[in-house]
């Protein structure tokens, strides 16, 4: 599941709006022990574009 959200994303990262949203999405399909490495993942893709959605969204999950 973890591989599907992140093409997801992928896929979706062109829109503030929808990256967010689907990023918040995927805290409800992946388990508890895929969370960290949905956090890296992201840092290490969209932290150049999204800093701000993904410290919001992972501060508030406290991953």
């Amino acid at each position: 599941m973890l591989e599907y959200v992140k093409t997801i994303l992928v896929k979706v990262s062109f829109d503030t709006m929808l990256f967010e949203k689907e990023l918040r999405k995927a805290f409800k399909v992946l388990a508890k022990e895929e969370l960290p490495q949905l956090k890296q993942w992201c840092y290490d893709q969209f932290s150049g574009m999204y800093p701000l959605i993904l410290n919001k969204v992972f501060t508030k999950a406290q991953v």
